[in-house]
């Protein structure tokens, strides 16, 4: 259907609250939405005229038809578009990744354990505490658990150590019950790593409490060492507790959110509170969108509704439209209530803000590293005469082997990063003998015919098909000649407009200049950036040709060795290979598994197997 189809079929739902289905041409699921009224909703993306961020803009443009599902209410329908989201998992859905791995506290063994926290499990005999999702809240209990219990943070060795040299400065300021002065017993200590791992499995609710009753048990038996120790445990807790938030103090159950974004991302960053104090803190990044208020009413229902723990309150900067239905929602999954919320004015709102300036700061990072590839294209394109920075980079290389065979690589660079996705190959079809010119102006002939297939439709079109982009510049390996012989072939066609230079090598094969077809040279070795990038390009290109033909070589010596075999042509050959993928493979076959092959009768398998262990 096309974009007037959809849009007329969109004005026929009914204004009430249901879920929308966006299909493609093969049928598959691309996106679930939710909708208050689907008519209001679902049309807005087919109405001409109407401005659509990056991603929904894609979406729209392969979308090919649309179901929808009515529902009775609005909490109906978010549950639904999150269940349904779950189990399709829809590509133009957001996906809910951050670049978290997974962490774990470390117990080790002896009668003199020490806690850390690490990144993964190593082949030894400590005890491991996880996982957990949050290197942030690992490091974070640990260092509560060892300030609070004074334990030893140095790389000192107990009891090899102890007695020698001088408490370190954690002992003076009271963070370390200085074990190295040979004061404290190894069963004390030991008490006191056991409270600490009970409050990094448990919470530090009930600790105190433990430990005041462990002093007065300790006093009353004159025992006051053990009491002084309990008692400089205790003023660790509370010292620690005091500086937490305010909001921190009764235990609270919280997760504070907020949302930040640029003109092509927008980043969600989630702090975590549990039994008072801050515990994890997580971001997602999305790309190609800027629609703060459309990816807030997104992520939170598929965030919470999709087996995260849902905390008792939840502060937001902003409520999505539907929060009624999403409080309900919440609390169905939770069993209680569910406070979601705006804070106005207090403590929580500052935590609010706090969280705001983290996505702001992982916004920073992000756009720091999409600022050096921006500024790099920049100066390309000063450098080139370009008007603009060449967002989209191709490149070409010929591959020859010893017959006189050629095929051709092409890579793509987008926004100064390799895309993969986008690489191609070519087999020369018209070429006869080694002739780089002709191959690449065959190559680059057959990419300009590709584009204007999919311009009228026949092949598909982008982000699935990279012959259906408009490249901003093209590079070639090699010299004036290489530049000459495409921009000849290209001529008439609809890449004619395309910058195109080629990138030469000096006498030691690197990367010296870039030339156009007048045979003009720019010199790129004074401009450390733009060499290296260069640089970069070229290498890449050289290896994509040079794999590509490697393999062909390969497969050839794999077929040469089959049609040696009698009654084995290269059409027989070739099947063989395709059912069987290597010749090792088809020697160990039995004569009813060559049978299988399309085109192989008994008589020929038997010819063939008796052919192979003669």
């Amino acid at each position: 259907m096309t974009k007037a189809e959809l849009y007329r079929k969109a004005c026929m739902l009914p204004l009430l609250p249901g879920v929308y289905i966006i299909r493609d041409k093969s049928d598959t699921i691309i996106y679930i939405g939710k909708a208050k009224r689907l008519k209001t909703r679902v049309s807005q993306y087919f109405r001409e005229g109407v401005p659509h961020d990056a991603k929904v803009t894609q979406m729209i443009a392969h979308a090919f038809n649309f179901d929808v599902i009515v529902c009775q209410s609005e909490f109906e329908a978010l549950v639904l578009e999150a269940s349904q989201i779950k189990a399709h998992t829809p590509k133009y859905n957001i996906l809910l990744k951050d670049d978290k791995g997974y962490s774990y506290v470390k117990v080790t063994k002896g009668d003199w354990p020490r806690i850390s926290a690490v990144l993964q499990k190593e082949d030894d005999d400590a005890e491991y505490i996880g996982p957990f999702t949050s290197a942030f809240a690992v490091r974070e209990i640990v260092e509560t658990a060892q300030d609070c219990f004074l334990l030893p943070r140095c790389n000192k060795e107990f009891p090899r150590d102890i007695g020698k040299g001088r408490p370190c400065l954690n002992a003076h300021i009271g963070k370390c019950m200085a074990v190295c002065s040979g004061k404290i017993s190894c069963a004390d200590y030991n008490e006191a790593v056991r409270d600490a791992i009970r409050m990094i499995r448990y919470g530090k609710r009930d600790i105190v409490r433990q430990l005041r009753e462990k002093m007065e048990a300790a006093s009353e038996r004159l025992d006051f060492e053990a009491a002084a120790l309990l008692r400089d445990q205790i003023a660790a807790i509370e010292r620690v507790s005091a500086g937490q938030k305010v909001v921190m103090e009764n235990d609270a159950e919280m997760d504070v959110l907020a949302f930040a974004g640029t003109t092509h991302a927008v980043c969600a960053a989630i702090l975590r509170y549990r039994d008072g104090r801050l515990t994890d803190k997580r971001e997602f990044l999305f790309h190609d969108t800027s629609d703060i208020a459309a990816l807030r009413e997104e992520f939170l229902p598929q965030y919470y509704l999709d087996g995260e723990n849902v905390p008792k309150t939840i502060a937001v900067d902003a409520l999505p439209e539907d929060h009624e239905a999403l409080a309900e929602a919440l609390a169905k999954v939770r069993g209680s209530t569910v406070n979601l919320y705006v804070p106005q004015r207090g403590d929580v709102a500052k935590l609010v803000t706090m969280a705001y300036t983290n996505a702001v700061e992982r916004l920073a990072r992000e756009s720091g590293r999409y600022t050096r590839e921006e500024k790099l294209l920049e100066e390309a394109a000063q450098m080139l005469g370009l008007k603009t920075p060449p967002r989209v980079i191709e490149s070409y290389d010929i591959s020859n082997w010893g017959d006189g065979s050629s095929v051709c690589g092409m890579i793509v660079f987008r926004d100064g990063k390799p895309l993969r996705a986008g690489y191609r190959r070519f087999r020369m079809k018209t070429v006869a003998g080694t002739d780089d010119y002709a191959s690449m102006a065959e190559a680059l002939s057959r990419r300009a015919e590709e584009y204007a297939a999919a311009k009228r439709g026949e092949k598909p079109d982008a982000p699935t098909n990279q012959f259906s982009v408009l490249p901003d510049l093209i590079l070639l390996d090699g010299g004036r000649g290489q530049v000459s012989a495409v921009r000849a072939a290209l001529k008439g066609t609809q890449l004619a407009g395309v910058p195109l230079f080629g990138m030469v090598k000096d006498d030691h094969h690197r990367t010296r200049a870039i030339v156009d077809d007048t045979g003009s040279e720019i010199a790129i070795n004074r401009n450390r950036g733009i060499f290296t990038f260069v640089t970069s390009i070229q290498d890449e290109v050289h290896r994509y040709a040079n794999d590509y033909r490697k393999r062909l070589m390969n497969k050839r010596s794999y077929a040469a060795t089959l049609t040696s075999l009698p009654g084995v042509g290269e059409k027989t050959s070739a099947a063989l290979l395709k059912h069987f993928k290597t010749v090792a493979n088809v020697r160990a076959a039995s004569i009813s598994d060559l049978e299988q092959v399309p085109g192989i009768s008994h008589k020929k398998a038997e010819q063939i197997y008796n052919a192979l262990r003669a």
